[in-house]
């Protein structure tokens, strides 16, 4: 069995919480500003919260969304020996694209350029997953 899947699994855990560190930053910060009020961070309904910081939780919440799928694509395809070249690559590839959406999303966030990242990333997600149903099917190595 291969592992070479866990370097980029560790880089979006890296990506996951380098957002969430950012996140948690701009929210002290936006409440020592007075651009927020800390009570709103109890319920998330009373009050408003800071574009900035409403862009950053929301890239949070979004590490939490597909990448879950990358994640046990990872490890089936590490279980199943099936993380060849070209699975690594589209791992890779993936991570890549991930960090380019949460760049454009806590940065710039002009949506077309983030719609066109996310949707090539799962492109590139279902891409392991045909590799994977294909591989445990036996027609391809």
């Amino acid at each position: 069995m291969t592992y070479e899947l866990v370097y980029p699994m560790a880089a979006m855990v890296v990506l996951t919480f380098g957002v969430m560190f950012a996140m948690f930053r701009a929210r002290v910060r936006a409440v020592r500003a007075g651009e927020a009020d800390a009570g709103y961070f109890k319920t998330y309904q009373e009050g408003r919260e800071p574009r900035h910081t409403a862009q950053l939780s929301r890239q949070v919440t979004n590490l939490f969304e597909t990448p879950v799928l990358f994640y046990v694509a990872c490890v089936t395809a590490m279980v199943t020996e099936l993380s060849g070249l070209v699975m690594v690559v589209l791992a890779w590839l993936y991570v890549g694209l991930r960090i380019a959406h949460a760049w454009v999303h806590t940065g710039s966030n002009r949506l077309g350029p983030r719609v066109r990242i996310y949707g090539a990333s799962w492109l590139v997600l279902l891409a392991m997953w045909t590799i994977l149903v294909l591989g445990v099917a036996g027609i391809v190595n």
